[in-house]
């Protein structure tokens, strides 16, 4: 399973590329937002740190856009910033219909915020390069997640779509171990859950104990 950061502070990206050798990068409204920058600023920031490497970053259009050729003619703009940027659209039928539009141009496309595998299955369809449900929120409002992301990766597989599975909005370890269990191919998470999941206070006990029998045992 590859890791993507959730984030668009350059600071937490360039810490994850470093220590954690994350996959690629996902960013959406609220993260460039908080990072208190203009979002052209921040997108050419970012690309400036993966350029020369083929680590994707999903960053997404406007999200007023209700028309795929806004949709559509903004995404071809993001796109010449960056080969690594993957643009982010909708599940809605004008981000289906953008998705199949960019593909003509070679633009790759994640559709984000799906919340159902019909969703999915109509963005496969479409060529979309990446579909990102969001396991996270639909856990937080009391869903199911475990049959509509076991839905989305048989469909992918049942039909050979080239679509990579995206499990997005990870809150904790558990949901990125039950995500990675499922056969999704990505789990995007932000900079504490990730924090957060690769400790254990149990480690830090038994460090604890180690480091006292090393000092009351001479090194030669």
């Amino acid at each position: 399973m590859k890791f993507f950061l959730d984030s668009a502070h350059v600071d937490q990206i360039e810490y994850a590329l470093d220590m954690w050798h994350i996959d690629g990068v996902t960013t959406n409204p609220k993260h460039v937002q908080v990072s208190g920058k203009p979002f052209m600023t921040v997108i050419r920031e970012i690309a400036a740190i993966f350029k020369g490497t083929d680590k994707p970053v999903s960053v997404e259009v406007n999200p007023h856009f209700d028309k795929w050729e806004d949709m559509v003619a903004q995404a071809r703009v993001l796109a010449a910033i960056s080969p690594n940027f993957v643009i982010k659209l909708p599940a809605t039928q004008a981000g289906f219909k953008s998705i199949a539009e960019l593909k003509k141009d070679g633009i790759r496309a994640n559709l984000t915020l799906v919340f159902s595998a019909s969703q999915a299955l109509q963005a496969m369809r479409m060529g979309a390069h990446f579909v990102s449900p969001f396991l996270g929120w639909k856990e937080s409002n009391g869903e199911e997640t475990f049959g509509m992301l076991r839905d989305i990766v048989a469909i992918r597989d049942n039909f050979g779509f080239e679509t990579q599975v995206l499990a997005s909005a990870m809150r904790n370890a558990r949901q990125i171990i039950d995500a990675a269990a499922l056969g999704a191919d990505i789990c995007t998470a932000g900079f504490a859950v990730y924090e957060d999941a690769f400790d254990h206070p149990y480690t830090h006990v038994g460090l604890g104990k180690f480091q006292s029998f090393w000092d009351k045992t001479p090194f030669e």
